[in-house]
């Protein structure tokens, strides 16, 4: 699917005279002509809504390619690797971005122009904007700039405020207290929590981060020499996952190894359960044709336990510009980029229903007005949010990570036995990769 949003905004305005003078704009556009590959999500009618105001600012054209997750994902894979590629901007998730880095397809925004930089009001989002390529580190301390961020995605906690208030409860910090708030909410007809448990490209993987870490576990781990470990079997990984099933199989969805982040979002929009986690759907729980509980729901960073706070995992979306686009597609793509930054661009970004990236605008007045509460809990999750794979083979171990996960959520094998086979099958990933990683040893 391609979607060139200026054509479309004239159509929808009718073939006027405007229709002329949006025409003379093209003909006056300062820059080249761009095109982004970007995924289809529920946070893509913001953007696009953006690159109208963009477009129409401007005069300058901004055409989209739209697709699937990973279908958007093998596009940039081969648009880099042909002798120039079709896209000028590429839209690159936190679970698969590093294997662009790692293999030198992007140019440094500062190589297109010295003077550009992230705005000071941009999160750096664990300095995942930034490559050392020598050191082969994620860093802004000496390494160059190759992205912006264009979606903030991490998990938070959202709850039925109006059932805190009539129940007296106070928003957990840890995972025993939201147990026990779940337990006293859950009935015949509600679920006290529904979790994400369905096995797909980045899906179980990324809603257990806050339970594992906050545990003292992980899945990969890189430790400050640049070595990795494999986690996925240490004691606060297990501990981390009972937690999880404590409350699916306690206060939770009868079948929670086959729900979706849409059926979480909706169980929640139907009043079918007390809270999620899940990144935010701004504006969808207030739409009264999407939503049994307009103006109940409220948003807290996700509980933590007594020793270890809360830490939400990146699924944030970074945007980058290939090393082979002509030089004039480059300059184009930064000037977008430049614009998108801005204070101005950010707000009308939030108010398309779509998340922020700038501190300044989650931070701001906005946050204060009721269909914006979402702002503050993703203002005070944001500055403990955590990359959670740092390696190009990132695929190959979420793909054994989303099989095995499920398959303990879902009964289907023992929790311990999941992950020790996910430990054997990650390191076989990673020694074939030439990593030096010695055999897991292997919970008893």
């Amino acid at each position: 699917m391609r979607i060139q949003s200026k054509t479309k905004a004239m159509l929808r305005r009718g073939m006027t005279a405007s229709v002329l003078a949006m025409t003379a704009s093209f003909a006056a556009a300062e820059e080249a002509p761009i095109t982004i590959v970007i995924n289809q999500s529920p946070w893509f009618p913001g953007f696009q809504a953006v690159v109208e105001k963009y477009e129409q600012e401007t005069g300058n054209t901004v055409n989209l390619d739209v697709n699937p997750f990973a279908g958007s994902l093998e596009k940039q894979r081969t648009a880099v690797r042909a002798d120039e590629s079709p896209f000028d901007i590429l839209i690159m998730n936190a679970g698969f971005f590093v294997e662009f880095y790692t293999g030198g397809f992007l140019q440094p925004l500062q190589e297109i122009d010295a003077d550009f930089a992230l705005s000071n009001d941009i999160y750096t989002f664990d300095d995942s904007t930034c490559w050392n390529a020598e050191a082969k580190t994620i860093t802004c301390d000496g390494g160059a700039l190759l992205s912006v961020p264009v979606n903030p995605n991490v998990l938070i906690l959202h709850y039925r405020q109006d059932l805190y208030d009539e129940a007296g409860l106070s928003v957990p910090k840890t995972w025993d207290a939201l147990y026990e708030n779940a337990k006293t909410l859950q009935t015949d007809r509600r679920y006290g929590i529904s979790q994400r448990g369905q096995r797909g490209t980045f899906d179980v993987t990324y809603d257990v981060f806050p339970y594992i870490w906050s545990h003292g576990g992980g899945i990969v781990d890189q430790q400050d020499d640049g070595s990795f470990e494999v986690s996925i079997n240490a004691p606060g990984t297990l501990a981390g996952m009972e937690t999880y099933l404590k409350l699916a199989n306690d206060v939770g969805h009868p079948s929670t190894a086959g729900q979706t982040q849409t059926n979480v979002i909706q169980n929640m929009a139907t009043g079918r359960a007390a809270h999620i986690n899940s990144v935010p759907a701004p504006g969808l729980f207030d739409d009264e044709s999407k939503s049994m509980v307009v103006g109940q729901v409220a948003y807290a960073p996700p509980p933590g336990t007594a020793d270890i706070p809360s830490a939400t995992p990146l699924g944030h979306w970074l945007a980058g510009v290939p090393r082979n686009v002509a030089d004039e597609n480059k300059q184009a793509a930064l000037a977008f980029l430049e614009w998108f930054q801005t204070d101005a661009a950010q707000r009308a970004y939030a108010e398309a229903g779509s998340m922020p990236v700038s501190r300044a605008v989650l931070q701001s007045d906005m946050a204060d007005q009721p269909e914006y509460r979402w702002m503050k809990a993703m203002a005070e999750a944001l500055p403990n949010a955590r990359l959670t794979f740092t390696f190009p083979e990132a695929t190959q171990v979420l793909a054994i990570t989303e099989l095995r996960l499920n398959q303990a959520i879902g009964g289907e094998m023992p929790l311990k036995e999941a992950l020790n086979t996910a430990a054997e099958e990650i390191t076989k990933v990673m020694q074939d990769a030439g990593y030096d990683l010695p055999a897991p040893e292997l919970l008893q």
